[in-house]
């Protein structure tokens, strides 16, 4: 099984694409969730988290209450990366850029960096890395809800998504916790 914990609430006005952009997260609500999550979270747990700032106060935070905590970085459980549309709003992005992606939407680098066949193959390397670890150590995500969608996914045994239909709407709240473990072999 594996923790899966969102960020808390970011400091960036609602309805701004910030998948990869590096914004910082409420200090309080960070706290709050560490809090929460400190006292529910077995010993000697494996805490791997984003790079990204919002995701390493939380990681940090919960490191400083819960010293018994290993802890590392992982570039692969950054959020995905939207490239040009980074730190725009989402409704003056073009129908046709949406369009585009939604016509092909497992190889189509939306915003030109990063397609979800790429997103999902780092999420899956991650998860997979974690699972032949197997149970020494319960490991805890401090990420993003793109990865923890792709992750509910990967553990379903779901490896390609063509369809934009397919992809989770469903995603843990900020600073919510999800835990998931595969149902399937993966494929």
């Amino acid at each position: 099984m594996i923790w899966l914990v969102r960020h808390a609430q970011p400091l960036i006005a609602p309805g701004i694409c910030y998948g990869a952009l590096d914004v910082a997260a409420d200090p309080d609500a960070t706290r709050v969730a560490a809090q929460a999550l400190a006292e529910c979270l077995p010993k000697n747990a494996m805490v791997v988290s984003s790079p990204l700032q919002r995701c390493e106060l939380l990681a940090h935070t919960l490191y400083e209450l819960r010293p018994d905590l290993s802890y590392k970085t992982d570039a692969r459980l950054a959020e995905m990366n939207f490239g040009e549309f980074e730190g725009k709003r989402w409704d003056s992005i073009s129908a046709q850029a949406y369009d585009n992606w939604t016509a092909d939407f497992w190889q189509h680098r939306f915003g030109g960096v990063e397609s979800v066949a790429e997103f999902m193959a780092r999420v899956a390397l991650v998860w997979d890395e974690a699972l032949s670890a197997g149970t020494e150590k319960l490991q805890v995500w401090v990420t993003h809800a793109g990865v923890i969608r792709a992750a509910s996914l990967i553990s379903k045994g779901v490896r390609v998504v063509c369809d934009a239909k397919q992809w989770p709407a469903d995603a843990p709240a900020f600073g919510e916790v999800w835990c998931i473990k595969p149902t399937t072999a993966a494929s």
